[in-house]
């Protein structure tokens, strides 16, 4: 029922009423009732102002339109999709830090050398809106690297691919010592031997915010540091690599591994398949999908493959001075 026509009734009530009410007392009083009145048409008040039909606001037959929000502008979330001469990304405006980046190097990309990595400099991305960017400033003296997400060692092969790892969309902050300058370079490192064995290797690599019991009231919190002032970057909880090795064949076999490494010193002694994990897992955390349209017959468990080890290098010591300026 409209609320027009429940005003009509109240109204309609409202004069029946008032009749009722004289001829009750008509029939109390002893006086004699100026019937002239009554017989006289009772005047009924007009109904209140109700809302506007919708029909009136929309048309069709529409009640509310809120994609009509959308004339203001899309809210998001943007991922803004980067490529690059050697990767593809998509970045977080919220985290200031990537979705994912991917890469693809080969054993012919890993032979060339002409890029220098003294000649690449950290710059800010002018691509993304810069409220959304990170700033060369949020990194100083934050106490942490300015991590690749795509290592510069992974595209030598030019020097422009090179200067397009050091954008600061391809970075994230990462613990120096023990993990960016050591384990975690070790890491990439044992992606790039793995084109001693494979002809292709693809790589996706990305944050994780990952959820840590408290100990005092046995919850689970989502809990990371922001560097920059004002707190503009966040600091990954963990890290994560998928990697996809290929056997060169048409629909051939594609080793497939998944990996978590907390952002934080890891010892040089810890075996790599400790932080080997099911792709679902990686899947689940970052609400990304890697491998949907690759057939389950076609998968292989690249530890199973081959050795998933690393070999300790001296990067650390190599990039002390580099290290310095982060």
């Amino acid at each position: 029922m409209s609320k027009a026509t429940l005003a009509v009734i109240a109204a309609v009530s409202a004069a029946g009423g008032a009749a009722a009410t004289a001829a009750m007392f008509s029939l109390k009083s002893d006086k004699k009732v100026d019937t002239t009145s009554l017989n006289a048409p009772v005047p009924v008040a007009p109904p209140k102002p109700g809302p506007v039909p919708a029909s009136q606001v929309f048309s069709g037959d529409k009640i509310v339109d809120p994609s009509a929000f959308f004339e203001y502008g899309f809210p998001g979330p943007v991922a803004d999709l980067a490529t690059r001469q050697g990767f593809v990304s998509s970045y977080d405006r919220r985290t200031k830090n990537p979705h994912w980046t991917v890469e693809h190097i080969t054993p012919e990309s890993l032979s060339m050398s002409n890029g220098d990595r003294k000649k690449s400099t950290f710059v800010e991305d002018d691509a993304i809106p810069e409220k959304f960017r990170g700033k060369l400033k949020d990194y100083y003296r934050s106490g942490f690297d300015r991590g690749h997400q795509v290592p510069a060692a992974d595209c030598k092969w030019s020097q422009a691919a090179m200067d397009d790892t050091f954008y600061l969309s391809n970075m994230c902050p990462q613990v120096g010592e023990g993990f960016n300058r050591d384990y975690w370079a070790h890491f990439e490192d044992f992606c790039r031997r793995l084109t001693k064995q494979y002809p292709s290797v693809r790589i996706v690599t990305g944050p994780l915010y990952l959820p840590k019991r408290d100990p005092q009231d046995n919850k689970w919190y989502v809990k990371y540091e922001m560097i920059g002032q004002p707190p503009n970057v966040a600091v990954p909880t963990h890290f994560y690599k998928v990697i996809f090795a290929e056997d060169g064949k048409k629909s051939g076999n594609v080793a497939l591994g998944a990996f978590v490494l907390p952002n934080a010193k890891i010892p040089n002694d810890k075996p790599l398949q400790d932080f080997e994990v099911p792709l679902e897992a990686v899947e689940r955390a970052s609400g990304l999908e890697f491998a949907h349209q690759l057939p389950v017959q076609r998968r292989k468990r690249l530890c199973a493959e081959t050795n998933c080890s690393v070999l300790v290098k001296d990067y650390a010591e190599k990039q002390k001075s580099f290290g310095k300026k982060q």
